[in-house]
């Protein structure tokens, strides 16, 4: 099997609050499946119930073809899934080699599984070799993100799921973590992208999810698609490459 998660038909929401409804989507090994839409689409709250950290309502979520639905999020991120969320989290106060070792506390035991972890995140992200030693709250925006990156891959995961990792980047820190993300898809990680940059992430894209208010609008394969601009403006509102606050 070739599909690391399937996602069937699962609705969630806030209290009782519906803000998802009826999502179905596959991840395969060394593809990426990204789901775009405008703010308020759905595209975190889909990615939350994947991890655990919003309970289903309905439908399942399965990883190599078992059902993971009840599991907790630490154990999801045990069995292979990772997630960086939006907003650079890192430990501010730590610094970025400290904050790579609490990545690993509870998967790599053994001191050589964690220094070879650690430093090939280094290898794939220089700067943070130069800042090893530096509290993480020095480091700019983009190289925060870089860590953040590279804290959900030291325990070799799977999958690993990105909400909206250039919000708020320069250009060519958003070029850099897209080429960091094309890269993981040829080493075969699966890629669950939620993202506002239409252009950049179709760029990487095998399978497109358009959300519109906590629904599917739009769902093709990326070779499908010949005119990006009429995603935009069909189910985003807006003209090419602009971001909707």
């Amino acid at each position: 099997m070739s599909d690391l998660l399937q996602v069937e038909g699962i609705s969630t929401g806030y209290g009782d609050i519906q803000a998802l409804w009826d999502l179905s989507f596959e991840v395969e090994t060394g593809k990426a499946t990204v789901i775009l839409g405008p703010n308020g689409a759905g595209k975190t709250t889909a990615i939350s119930a994947v991890m655990g950290l919003l309970p289903l309502w309905r439908g399942k979520v399965r990883w190599r073809g078992v059902d993971i639905s009840r599991i907790p999020p630490y154990a999801r991120t045990k069995v292979g899934l990772a997630l960086v969320q939006e907003g650079k989290r890192v430990f501010k106060k730590r610094t970025v080699e400290e904050n790579l070792l609490l990545a690993g506390y509870t998967t790599l035991r053994r001191r050589q599984r964690m220094r070879a972890a650690i430093e090939e995140q280094y290898q794939r992200f220089p700067i943070l070799r130069a800042r090893r030693k530096l509290p993480a709250s020095t480091l700019s925006g983009g190289e925060q993100q870089m860590l953040a990156i590279a804290q959900a891959l030291i325990p070799n995961p799977g999958i690993l799921i990105l909400d909206e990792p250039t919000a708020g980047l320069a250009p060519v820190i958003v070029k850099l973590i897209f080429e960091v993300i094309a890269k993981l898809k040829e080493e075969g990680k699966g890629i669950l992208l939620v993202e506002q940059v239409v252009h950049q992430a179709l760029g990487i894209a095998d399978d497109v999810i358009v959300l519109n208010v906590g629904r599917v609008a739009h769902r093709v394969k990326a070779t499908e698609i010949s005119d990006m601009t009429v995603i935009e403006e069909v189910y985003f509102g807006t003209q090419a490459g602009t971001r909707q606050g």
